[in-house]
């Protein structure tokens, strides 16, 4: 009887080391942020929630978040798909363009929004006279949320794509079904999740976003304040206790809306596999 060679070694040193790592690099820091939260208590918590500007910047950070990730989705769906189906002068000039927000450094970033679309700069001077401010205010913000996020959608998106064969499009057509019922009814259920996916990506890459949006957002409080930036100003002020309160309501959102992310894209790739 021979014995099966396995390229890794066996199940409990795997797992083994799969859980001590994941316990150094995730769990432990969360836990350490937990226990120097619990100094605030619960109480002191609540009290921090109560507060409009810890309020107006999560609705900033949370909101904007969710509304980048939603315009990456549909302008991210569209820019894969003109770059996998279609061939044209500039395309991979293009394709190589959208991993810029992956090399920038996020400083780097702001510093090129904010000169781009103050109210003196290229875009900015001309935008201010039809009533539209993007520096300083909360579009901002989202302008620097969609920035950074946008390459997860498209990078997620695009394999999936290439791989998915015409054969079924053409008899789709064949039957007489028009271009936009086409991509309706038989491609775009099959991109769904992948497209769950990229959005829940994009979500949690723009909740965190701190240097990029630090310069264009002009953190006026109540107003274009974001959550990272009081984090860091409580820890500027040696309030280590209310920085990692801070911390956690921003982990606890962000692993609920996680949460509801990957139990719909569970739910749609099952309704995708009963539809096929």
């Amino acid at each position: 009887m021979t014995m099966r060679r396995r390229v890794l070694p066996g199940f409990g040193l795997s797992l083994g080391f799969a859980v001590t790592y994941l316990g150094l690099i995730v769990l432990l820091p969360l836990a350490a942020l937990a226990w120097k939260a619990s100094d605030v208590g619960f109480a002191g918590i609540l009290k921090l929630l109560a507060s409009p500007r810890t309020l107006a910047a999560l609705k900033l950070s949370f909101g904007g978040a969710l509304l980048a990730a939603g315009i990456n989705v549909v302008v991210g769906l569209m820019v894969t798909w003109a770059l996998v189906r279609y061939r044209f002068p500039g395309r991979r000039i293009l394709d190589a363009l959208i991993d810029l927000p992956f090399a920038l450094p996020t400083a780097v970033a702001g510093i090129a929004l904010t000169a781009i679309y103050a109210p003196n700069g290229w875009f900015g001077r001309w935008l201010v006279p039809l009533g539209i401010q993007v520096a300083y205010t909360p579009l901002g913000v989202l302008l620097a949320m969609v920035f950074v996020g946008f390459p997860f959608v498209v990078r997620t998106l695009q394999p999936v794509l290439q791989s998915l064969e015409q054969d079924v499009e053409d008899a789709a057509e064949s039957l007489g079904a028009t271009g936009l019922q086409t991509f309706l009814r038989v491609v775009l259920p099959t991109l769904v999740p992948t497209l769950l996916t990229g959005f829940a990506l994009a979500l949690a890459r723009a909740v965190g976003e701190y240097g990029s949006v630090i310069f264009i957002a002009g953190n006026i409080p109540l107003r274009s304040e974001i959550a990272p930036l009081l984090i860091v100003q409580r820890l500027d002020e040696f309030d280590y206790a209310t920085a990692a309160a801070l911390g956690v309501v921003m982990l606890a959102f962000s692993l609920v809306l996680l949460v509801l992310v990957s139990a719909l894209q569970r739910w749609t790739r099952r309704w995708a596999e009963q539809s096929a």
